[in-house]
């Protein structure tokens, strides 16, 4: 599958051509709706077909929120979070899932069960505990959850600063705190942690990469925007894509941060909302 397709750049971004006679891989995102559209499910449906893979969703929570905040948010029947999952693996080939907002432990301990069994192939933990705007997304008992039940079975985990915190249950304010924390979750089994800088300050955005013992940092340059809603979604997602299409996981963490940093840059200047607004997932500010 893979190998019938090349990329190319283009207008400074990276897209996928398929041979018209090769089927797309697939990619499953386990995640809450945005009714915004620049986060969860909607930011990673934009995110696998921008990097020529080919979507499908499980809705674990249905959200009323724009690009200032979450004002609502209706979680799904966890059986019925399953019985997506697996009428999607029942009939597509998925190569690759990643996991957004679980908003309960009854959703967390439902995917870790299909995690478990082995139904979710190359999966990315994305452990969306709190939104951009500080609300919080998953009650207080999923943590346990993730942390015992779920992360063993990730490939990838991705948290920000303050689902860090959270996880690793210190306080982090620099890099080797990053460090440290990521050796704390790394214990919980999952096979490489990703946490992500962001939200530390200053000129640079570092995330700190964990994987087989040994410690990376990828640097990368603060775009100074309002617009940075759904960036996690993103990374998970875009991580997600790039091991569907076969890449290994330092390349597909490498690729899918740059291809946020594209997202982010290519959308810096946009004024949509009143908020944070969302990226530009498909490079339509570099056309002309």
């Amino acid at each position: 599958m893979v190998g019938d397709s090349d990329d190319h750049e283009a207008a400074g971004r990276t897209v996928s051509v398929l041979s018209p006679s090769v089927d797309p891989p697939i990619a499953l995102t386990i995640a809450g709706s945005d009714s915004g559209g620049g986060a969860g499910l909607q930011a990673d449906l934009k995110t696998f077909a921008a990097l020529g893979v080919f979507g499908t969703s499980a809705v674990t929570a249905v959200t009323a929120q724009n690009t200032t905040s979450v004002v609502a948010s209706v979680p799904m029947d966890p059986e019925f979070v399953k019985l997506q999952v697996e009428t999607v693996l029942s009939d597509l080939p998925v190569l690759a899932v990643k996991t957004g907002m679980l908003a309960n432990s009854a959703i967390v301990l439902a995917v870790s069960e299909l995690a478990e069994a082995g139904r979710l192939p190359h999966l990315v933990v994305d452990p969306v505990l709190v939104s951009t705007t500080g609300r919080r997304l998953l009650d207080e008992d999923g943590i346990p959850v993730y942390m015992e039940r779920l992360l063993p079975c990730a490939e990838v985990v991705t948290p920000n600063l303050r689902e860090a915190r959270l996880l690793a249950a210190m306080p982090i304010t620099d890099t080797e705190g990053m460090v440290e924390a990521a050796r704390r979750i790394a214990a919980a089994g999952p096979g490489t942690v990703v946490i992500k800088g962001g939200h530390l300050g200053g000129e640079e955005s570092p995330d700190v990469v964990l994987s087989c013992g040994e410690v990376w940092i990828l640097q990368g340059t603060r775009i100074p925007t309002a617009n940075d809603h759904g960036t996690g979604c993103t990374l998970s997602a875009a991580i997600a894509a790039f091991l569907a299409r076969g890449e290994k996981v330092p390349i597909a963490i490498e690729r899918g941060k740059e291809f946020v940093a594209r997202a982010i840059s290519g959308a810096s200047s946009w004024k949509l909302g009143s908020g944070h607004g969302p990226l530009d997932h498909f490079g339509w500010s570099a056309r002309d």
